[in-house]
């Protein structure tokens, strides 16, 4: 049997690069400081429990997959690198883990991350809401299908590398829809629900008037600690 640790991220600011500047300066216009501050500290508590429980398993000889991971060996661990440069959490525990011997294995198509990239970039530079439009339509446009092509991409990596009687640990986006491609005889441990995550997401984007509520409760789950045994899940 192949067995797969499925990690659904939230990402930082720091995992974004140049971006990371711009979506900090607009999360505090649109949520203002104080819950912007909020969710930094659940997106550092999450991490923090995701850590915990990979410091509690084995991960000698696991194979890992990272989203936006477009190479392996050396140039991978150069990114991984210049990730931890950033401050990224990420990246500090893909480190920790490949020197316990888990394996980096290129993940994605570089043109795919790379088109995704420059739609973001290109609406991230508009500075009024007229020169926005523009560009959020084109990338409305593209957003399903380009992530699609991704998530096949991601999905063919791991069900041509992962063989049998071993482990992958996949890092992945929460909007990314991996498991119903990947093949049958993998076994999949999804270590946080991506539901929930998309949930806080969506509370945190879009409000309410129970915004509060679902927030709390939601970030309660987020950062709550990860039990480490295959049959506790």
């Amino acid at each position: 049997m192949k067995s797969l640790i499925y990690v659904p991220i939230i990402h930082t600011t720091a995992d974004l690069g140049s971006l990371g500047g711009d979506v900090t300066k607009r999360g505090i216009v649109n949520l203002g400081e104080e819950l912007w501050e909020e969710h930094r500290k659940t997106v550092d508590g999450f991490w923090d429990a995701v850590s915990h429980y990979f410091d509690s398993i084995d991960v000698s000889g696991m194979k890992i997959y990272q989203d936006g991971m477009v190479a392996e060996g050396e140039i991978g661990e150069k990114i991984v690198e210049e990730g931890i440069k950033a401050g990224s959490k990420n990246y500090e525990l893909l480190s920790r883990l490949l020197q316990k011997r888990a394996i980096l294995l290129k993940t994605e198509d570089l043109a795919l991350v790379k088109t995704e990239r420059d739609y973001l970039i290109e609406l991230t530079k508009a500075r009024t809401r007229i020169g926005k439009l523009i560009p959020y339509l084109r990338y409305r446009l593209i957003k399903n299908q380009l992530l699609g092509k991704r998530d096949r991409f991601i999905a063919d990596r791991i069900n041509q590398t992962l063989s049998s009687g071993e482990t992958g640990i996949l890092f992945i986006g929460a909007y990314h829809n991996i498991i119903p491609i990947l093949e049958k005889d993998i076994h999949v441990k999804e270590i946080k629900d991506t539901k929930k995550i998309r949930g806080y997401n969506m509370a945190l984007l879009h409000g309410g008037k129970d915004r509060g509520e679902r927030l709390e409760v939601l970030s309660e789950y987020l950062i709550s600690p990860i039990l480490s045994s295959w049959e506790e899940i």
